[in-house]
């Protein structure tokens, strides 16, 4: 145990609050340092924790079953033995790309019933800068009754998960900490670096933690947004892009991203939570909106590019049969959230094709649930008109183009964006 104190001198007791990509790998760190409780509302997933499986493939079995450090519940009168609460929910958009705060006012509101003097509430979910402050706060403040930097403190340590990833996992990424006094922020740096190895940096305040999370992801959708532009640009030119990027990649520093679909937790999301806040202090964010319109285009331009083709090859698209390998957001991993994959999906049903989704990786009931279709097993030979071979797994690669054109009938077209087989193994790629 290490020997850090909490501010009101009591033995730490840790809550994390929301076990999915982000609170599982979390909880499970602190429960080797701290007594850790992992909190979450769905019933279904803590029971399933309790019996050693997580469906995000994220943590190993043997770290939730023979770990006297960590406990499960979906009680909230269980956080009452907790002094120090780790909110990790989700913070998505809503359907006018908006921040959706929902999970995120919840969590404090249950966070605040169980807060006492003392208490330390640190925030790891995505925000816009001043959102842990100017909205979470009050809500803690309201519930619990107590006075904020006097009867509790804040603080904020963004996640920087990447779902599938074990090589850079949470010990193995610099933390940025921060909190809401110095000695809040001293604590909450204190507590993480007992778990991180790669260290933390101290940002000078919570709002500098907070704009450093949005804009990591905002710097990386709009270099994606950059090279899907180009591919835009050269498809009308007959060139093929990969070939042009890994001619200009020769050159020391060109920056090595490659067009394609931008989903997930994070990339897709974050730059609207800035854009939100800007706007909202009268500045319109030109750049980074222009980048959101390419990145969420591109699920439309690739099932057009398909049909273009299938047409090209005198496939009659209303009824043609089509396979679209892969739903999960990225690769090697079961994360279906804000996946776009499912424009391209949506795109050719409008063409009135009859598509089927195959992806070995993802939960049917969670694809069902989520986005009202359920994936097929395995497909069948001879079958399909065409074929998107939309996520980079590991295993589609293993599978070669020569099995994926087994599954086509004659005259066939194959759509590889992630470019994964070569240039004259598809007839299409990004």
């Amino acid at each position: 145990m290490t020997s850090l104190a909490h501010p009101s001198d009591a033995p730490i007791r840790i809550a994390v609050i929301g076990l999915g990509y982000v609170g599982l790998p979390l909880a499970v760190a602190f429960s080797h340092v701290y007594p850790t409780l992992g909190f979450d509302i769905d019933t279904r997933r803590v029971a399933e924790l309790r019996d050693g499986k997580d469906r995000t493939l994220e943590v190993d079995p043997a770290d939730l079953t023979q770990n006297d450090g960590l406990s499960f519940s979906s009680d909230a009168g269980s956080l009452a033995d907790c002094n120090v609460f780790v909110i990790t929910v989700p913070t998505p958009i809503d359907v006018h790309k908006r921040p959706d705060l929902t999970a995120l006012l919840a969590a404090s509101r249950s966070v605040g019933g169980a807060l006492k003097r003392g208490g330390v509430v640190i925030y790891e979910s995505t925000v816009y800068p001043g959102a842990t402050e100017d909205d979470c706060v009050p809500v803690l403040e309201a519930v619990s009754g107590l006075r904020f930097n006097v009867d509790f403190f804040a603080g904020y340590s963004p996640e920087r998960a990447n779902p599938g990833d074990r090589e850079h996992g949470l010990a193995n990424i610099i933390k940025v900490t921060a909190g809401s006094t110095p000695e809040a922020a001293d604590f909450v740096d204190q507590l993480y670096g007992a778990i991180i190895a790669a260290g933390t940096h101290r940002a000078s305040s919570i709002r500098v933690a907070e704009a450093a999370k949005v804009i990591e992801n905002t710097q990386r959708d709009l270099n994606i947004a950059l090279v899907n532009e180009l591919s835009l640009i050269f498809s009308r030119m007959d060139l093929d892009t990969l070939e042009v990027l890994e001619a200009a990649g020769t050159k020391w520093n060109f920056l090595p991203f490659r067009p394609g679909l931008v989903g997930g937790h994070c990339i897709g999301v974050d730059p609207y939570y800035l854009t939100h806040k800007a706007e909202s202090v009268g500045y319109l964010p030109e750049v980074i909106l222009a980048g959101r319109r390419i990145n969420d285009g591109m699920g439309g331009h690739v099932a057009r590019q398909l049909v273009k083709a299938m047409i090209k090859r005198r496939i009659h698209v209303a009824g043609a049969r089509v396979l679209v390998m892969g739903l999960a957001f990225k690769e090697n991993c079961p994360d279906i959230r804000n996946s776009r994959v499912i424009d391209i999906v949506r795109e050719l049903r409008e063409f009135e094709a009859e598509v089927d989704v195959h992806d070995p990786w993802v939960s049917a009931d969670e694809a069902e649930k989520e986005y009202g279709l359920r994936p097929i097993g395995q497909p069948q030979a001879g079958a399909y008109d065409a074929v998107v071979v939309a996520v980079a797994h590991q295993m589609f690669r293993d599978l070669g183009a020569d099995a994926v054109h087994a599954l086509c009938r004659p005259g066939h077209v194959v759509h590889d964006i992630k470019g994964i087989f070569s240039k004259d193994c598809s007839d299409l790629r990004l």
